[in-house]
């Protein structure tokens, strides 16, 4: 799925709409409970072009010392995953964009490694749900432009942008959303010199580039229908959301450093876009952005796009300062 080919994926989008209700989706998901669930209307859902499984989730990835790796450049975005009990480790943006979820363990605790391209929502969960351990994988289908997750031992729906179950079994569970950030991996290295980086997957894909070529520089989302951002907010600014406040990406960049309601959120320049120049890495500097409560512990947050804010949050604050 490019941006380069619009007609085809525009074409896409609207067959999916067309097919947007459980008895066109029961072959390819025959024990998913249909239902139960907490969504409004079934056409919110539309097909990203991939099937169930087109995007290959990864599972127990393999991990290199940070002084090993020469495959990712500094500039390049990373999550970092910082448990106690477990060196830290850096996924790097340059899988998780053609894999979107990795299934590890880190410190004991079983984690899920998200990131959704279309929303820049790069967020952490705990994959224990009511005493038992889930895997997830990509179902293919999006809802306001936010990947679709599954599990595969319920087959539940589950929308990765709130952590959230919201077709079958699992409807209306909540994943714990877990501490996670995403900056350069420079970043990464100089505070965690004897920290982990997941290793190159085996899968044959062209690692590094980015397939959304100029997407965070589009004046409308793509794949999306829904409402606009308010106050004159750019549909693709980053902002970085707390719970059910947003506060835009200009604003903190501009201040370096903001303290309201209760938590300090913090930029500093030297990451470079995803979803900017076709290869990862020359992509323009976005900074990256950390999030502390009043005793310096890291927060849970996400730093997505003011359209996926919106179109989750309706009611949600905006941050804008003045």
């Amino acid at each position: 799925m490019r941006l380069t080919v619009p007609l085809l994926v525009a074409s896409l989008a609207l067959a999916g709409a067309a097919l947007a209700e459980p008895r066109f989706w029961k072959n390819e998901w025959p024990e998913t409970d249909f239902s139960t669930t907490s969504l409004p209307n079934w056409v919110e859902i539309i097909s990203g072009g991939p099937p169930k499984d087109g995007i290959p989730a990864l599972s127990d990835p393999q991990f290199l010392d940070v002084a090993q790796e020469s495959r990712v450049e500094l500039v390049e975005p990373v999550i970092a995953v910082e448990i106690d009990g477990a060196r830290p480790r850096a996924y790097p943006i340059r899988y998780l964009t053609w894999h979107e979820i990795v299934n590890d363990t880190v410190g004991g605790v079983p984690v899920a490694v998200t990131f959704c391209p279309l929303c820049n929502s790069a967020l952490t969960f705990d994959r224990r749900v009511n005493g038992r351990v889930l895997s997830f994988g990509v179902s293919g289908k999006l809802r306001h432009s936010d990947m679709i997750m599954y599990d595969r031992e319920t087959q539940s729906w589950w929308q990765q942008a709130i952590g959230e179950g919201i077709v079958g079994e699992m409807t209306g569970v909540e994943l714990q959303q877990l501490p996670s950030w995403m900056e350069s991996f420079g970043d990464f290295i100089r505070r965690n010199p004897d920290g982990l980086v997941m290793a190159e997957p085996a899968w044959n894909r062209p690692y590094g580039r980015n397939p959304y070529r100029g997407y965070d520089s589009s004046r409308r989302p793509f794949l999306y229908n829904g409402e606009m951002p308010p106050h004159g907010i750019a549909p693709l600014m980053r902002v970085v959301r707390v719970g059910d406040r947003a506060w835009p990406m200009d604003r903190l960049a501009e201040a370096g450093e903001i303290t309201e309601a209760g938590i300090t959120l913090s930029w500093r320049p030297g990451q470079a876009s995803a979803l900017d120049s076709d290869r990862i890495a020359a992509g323009r500097d976005v900074g990256s952005v950390r999030v502390r409560d009043a005793s310096g512990t890291d927060l849970p947050h996400d730093v997505m796009f003011a359209f996926a804010f919106h179109a989750f949050w309706p009611d949600g604050a905006w941050m804008l300062g003045g």
